[in-house]
């Protein structure tokens, strides 16, 4: 899946110093995804990634902001429902998927949000305060689901 492979190139470039597409197309092969070379620029077209220099040459980074915009509509139709208790909310999503939304969240940086964990199709959302938590989940669905009933 597109997202996931796009997640992962994130994670990739995040963790460690990558400096070609060559470098970045065997760790991804690695990680289970075959991706040619063509697919793997329009990827960091997509994702908004730069060649910038570093003290061992050149790596590759994101540009800030730039995840949140492009995997936005994506999250849209992964997410099934949203539910909560007092202190938490549980976002389900479908297999997969729910990493991918988590990312979303995260980029928002949304001040009554402490955090996210997820898992495969699970994602919880932890807010700063049990009086946050409806403003939250508002938040989430004005952000995240616009479009779904």
């Amino acid at each position: 899946m597109k997202s996931q492979r796009q997640f992962t190139i994130k994670e990739l470039i995040s963790a460690k110093a990558i400096g070609s597409q060559d470098e970045l197309r065997l760790e991804l092969k690695k990680k289970g995804f075959k991706v040619t070379q063509a697919t793997l620029s329009r990827d960091l077209q997509e994702l908004g990634v730069a060649r910038l220099p570093s003290d061992d040459g050149f790596r590759y980074a994101l540009q800030p902001g730039t995840s949140a915009s492009i995997l936005r509509p994506a999250v849209t139709t992964e997410i099934i429902t949203i539910t909560a208790n007092e202190s938490m909310i549980v976002v389900r999503t479908l297999p997969g998927c729910a990493n991918v939304v988590g990312e979303v969240v995260d980029t928002l940086r949304n001040p009554d949000i402490i955090g996210t964990v997820a898992g495969d199709n699970t994602l919880l959302i932890i807010p700063s305060s049990v009086k946050k938590t409806k403003k939250v989940i508002e938040f989430l669905k004005d952000n995240l689901v616009k479009g779904k009933p």
